[in-house]
């Protein structure tokens, strides 16, 4: 979407509150419609689902305040659980006990276009961090590797 919908727009297919944008638009899948949700300032909609028939089994339902509302909420924790999932895959953790201690093993990959880095922390129970180093983004983090890092004395990884 471009800069163009800031001011609210209340028609049959096009439907805009300024941050979010419902268009409705053919559904390339079959003879259907769909409708697709634009987040301002987003080239590729957050959410595309199907959308209703109207009763001329020909045209796409009109968009209302009732339909976009729910529209943005979906869209909305569409976006949500994506930004949790890409976190999941770039913050790993795992606790293994060393010396009868618990420790919290932590994985964090910041990515980047000209290469991601990645560090490797170590926490004690309170939180309060025992040793950090750096490692390839392409580090695998499970008990084994932790326990071994521990087992290591904390020290740099190859």
């Amino acid at each position: 979407m471009t800069d163009e919908l800031k001011e609210p727009v209340n028609e049959a297919r096009l439907w805009s509150d300024g941050q979010w944008t419902a268009r409705v638009i053919n559904n390339d899948d079959d003879d259907g419609w769909a409708v697709a949700m634009y987040l301002d300032g987003q080239s590729e909609p957050a959410l595309v689902g199907p959308w209703t028939m109207g009763r001329d089994k020909k045209n796409p339902k009109p968009l209302d305040v009732n339909a976009f509302n729910t529209l943005v909420k979906t869209a909305k924790e569409v976006i949500r659980r994506s930004e949790q999932q890409l976190h999941a895959q770039l913050n790993k953790n795992v606790s293994i006990t060393v010396k009868g201690e618990r420790i919290r093993v932590a994985l964090a990959i910041v990515p980047d276009e000209e290469g991601a880095t990645a560090t490797l922390s170590a926490f004690d129970a309170l939180d309060a961090e025992l040793a950090r180093v750096r490692v390839e983004p392409t580090f695998k983090l499970n008990v084994d590797t932790a326990v071994a890092w521990a087992a290591g004395g904390f020290g740099r990884l190859r």
